[in-house]
């Protein structure tokens, strides 16, 4: 059997995609992948903060729950989303961790509370989890996932009467992990650090506490240290993120109001 077919095939959907799913984040001009319409994320965003709130238990603290929801708040209002419907939600867990889901809806995890330490430390998490909303990662990831999947098909119908299939098959699945999704991960979450650095200076936060804040999270990775190499993590490592904030930090001063 001939592979002329499936490759064609191949080469035909991977100019779709290229032509169907194409935007652009407005902070930073980076062109992504998308295949997701924004109502559509907006309302699986919607539906799994849902059943978060079922799943985990939220904080009975009044007190740090209102901090959350002011910080979000400030941080909400210099941010670009559409349509947001903004949720602040303090949940109970050890687990040092905050995120937003498309639409607006963030969660902050109690147990990163003792890292944060401050209003402007947890300014800097709730920047950079809004502008995970705003750039749309949620909805580009499923993109791309939508996206791997589709293209995995064509290979795999293009390996199928290959004396080499299952190798072609395997190396098809180790590339795509390696070699796309998880640099395309920290490329959002640096994507992420760097607007939410701006997004906390706009707010009226120092933006230098975003760097504070990073090192305090790097102390703690080093006490509860993780064996997984860098080439396997979707996060940056921690010395990069920092460099990368110092090297952002003129732009973001730039902006910084006080208040």
């Amino acid at each position: 059997m001939s592979l002329h077919t499936p490759v064609k095939a191949f080469v035909g959907a991977v100019v779709v995609f290229l032509l169907a799913g194409c935007t652009t984040v407005s902070e930073t001009g980076r062109s992504q992948f998308m295949l997701m319409s924004p109502h559509s994320e907006m309302q699986l965003g919607f539906s799994e903060f849902s059943k978060m709130k079922q799943k985990v238990p939220i904080s009975h603290d009044t007190q740090t729950q209102a901090l959350i929801e002011r910080v979000g708040r400030r941080i909400a209002a210099v941010a670009n989303l559409p349509n947001a419907q903004w949720e602040f939600v303090l949940f109970e867990s050890k687990e040092p961790n905050a995120f937003c889901l498309p639409g607006g809806k963030v969660g902050v995890y109690t147990g990163i509370l003792p890292i944060t330490k401050d209003e402007a430390g947890l300014a800097t998490v709730m920047g950079h989890e809004v502008a995970h909303a705003v750039a749309r990662h949620g909805g580009e990831r499923v993109s791309a996932a939508l996206g791997l999947q589709m293209i995995g098909t064509m290979v795999n119908s293009a390996a199928r009467e290959s004396r080499y299939a299952a190798l072609i098959q395997q190396g098809y699945g180790l590339g795509s992990q390696l070699g796309v999704a998880l640099p395309h991960n920290r490329k959002q979450e640096s994507e992420a650090d760097h607007i939410g650095l701006l997004y906390m200076a706009r707010a009226g936060y120092n933006p230098d506490a975003a760097v504070g804040f990073w090192q305090r999270f790097a102390q703690y990775n080093r006490e509860h240290g993780s064996a997984t190499p860098w080439f396997l993590r979707t996060h940056p490592l921690d010395e990069k993120r920092i460099a990368d904030l110092q090297k952002a930090m003129p732009e973001a001063k730039a902006q910084f109001k006080p208040q």
